[in-house]
């Protein structure tokens, strides 16, 4: 398949990246820092700002996917504002284009710890991701009334760490997934793993989904 991938260089971007390779995916990288992506016969590195409605449209242009791993940086200050406003360009870019299928990973903020009641809601949510998280959680509720993209909205669980692939998972749907008592996790590997399988493989059309380790 043809897949446009935005923030390949990122925490999970990195992932998505090297499972598509993997997997024998065309791979178009728009990223701030292609010259950081090695080199490789399925790669086309695409320097676009994703702020850029016609940059992203351009950059996307006869993919059969669109996977959105952006995510504007932790340290600034306005993450929100600017988690917005780089999603509604991309959307906007992935629609101009004419791109059907789209999918857009998020934070776990928006999923659900009890019913009504979302983690970015709690108290024991830590202060230095809210904003970032709220801007996803943002993402998702526009990402809703979007009737004319194919698009699917990945939370990962509240673990997601670094390391070795298993390709084993078990899914959810807007919850947090538990591991006994606590919240489950996953690896940036795996959870990859998960994304690409959604790619071949549709299950979630205009539908959330989150993914942790299965034992």
């Amino acid at each position: 398949m043809k897949i446009a991938l935005i923030g390949a260089t990122g925490f999970v971007g990195s992932a998505l990246l090297n499972e598509a390779l993997e997997r024998g995916h065309h791979v178009t990288a728009l990223s701030r820092n292609p010259d950081k992506l090695a080199k490789h016969t399925h790669l086309k590195t695409v320097p676009a700002d994703v702020y850029n409605t016609k940059e992203v449209a351009a950059a996307v242009a006869n993919a059969d996917v669109v996977i959105s791993a952006f995510n504007p940086g932790w340290d600034k200050a306005d993450i929100q504002a600017l988690f917005l406003k780089g999603q509604n360009a991309i959307v906007a870019g992935v629609k101009t284009a004419g791109v059907k299928r789209f999918i857009s990973v998020g934070g776990a903020g928006s999923l659900y710890i009890a019913p009504g009641l979302q983690l970015v809601d709690t108290a024991e949510f830590p202060a230095v991701w809210k904003e970032g998280a709220l801007g996803a959680r943002e993402a998702l509720n526009q990402i809703k009334l979007e009737s004319s993209l194919d698009w699917t909205f990945v939370s990962p669980p509240v673990g997601l760490a670094p390391g070795a692939k298993s390709g084993k998972y078990r899914l959810g749907t807007d919850d947090v997934l538990f591991e006994g008592d606590q919240p489950a996790g996953i690896s940036t590997a795996d959870l990859a793993v998960a994304i690409l399988d959604e790619v071949e493989s549709p299950r979630h059309i205009q539908r959330r989904f989150t993914a942790a380790s299965q034992k």
